[in-house]
């Protein structure tokens, strides 16, 4: 797990200081790509990166997203997640999926709007989403941005899995 962290570390900073840009260009133009890693809960259909351990269970998920900008300020984006927990029986594990889009108000400011799909093993019913978040852009480089933000995920099933609030951490490498 360290030596996987550790390359995840060494593409991030790698990545980070490639820019693909042209000279007219900024990371949120026509034409650009966003890869996103966010920090945040297992649940809710994550795209996430997370870890957790209470009483001896330990729970993970681990997830990127992508997008590409198909005007300036907005990105249509897809997500792909997986889930998993050291328990055993039904339900362990789930393969995460997210489809949506993200606009920057001012170039600072990202909202999102997202449908998130989850299936289980071993269970029928599985849940699904549609999430709304907003938050801030901090451009630490030209091309990398750090996004602080509070999502909020309506389920759309109500009769087995509940709607719930989130804080994230996003990191992002514009391309």
């Amino acid at each position: 797990m360290k030596k996987l962290m550790l390359l995840a570390a060494v593409a991030v900073f790698g990545l980070s200081s490639v820019n693909a840009q042209d000279d007219n260009g900024t990371a949120l133009s026509e034409g650009s790509i966003v890869i996103e890693a966010n920090t945040g809960s297992w649940t809710t259909g994550s795209t996430a990166i997370s870890f957790s351990s209470v009483d001896g269970n330990s729970q993970y998920s681990i997830g990127a997203e992508g997008g590409y900008f198909i005007k300036e300020n907005l990105a249509i984006k897809v997500g792909l997640g997986y889930s998993g927990s050291d328990a055993d029986g039904p339900g362990t594990s789930s393969f995460n999926y997210k489809v949506g889009a993200k606009y920057y108000i001012n170039g600072q400011f990202p909202i999102g709007l997202d449908y998130t799909g989850t299936s289980f093993n071993d269970i029928d019913e599985n849940p699904s989403y549609v999430g709304l978040e907003g938050g801030y852009a901090w451009f630490v480089a030209d091309n990398v941005s750090i996004e602080p933000k509070a999502r909020y995920n309506v389920s759309m099933n109500d009769d087995f899995y509940e709607s719930g609030f989130q804080f994230l951490i996003g990191f992002a490498i514009h391309l």
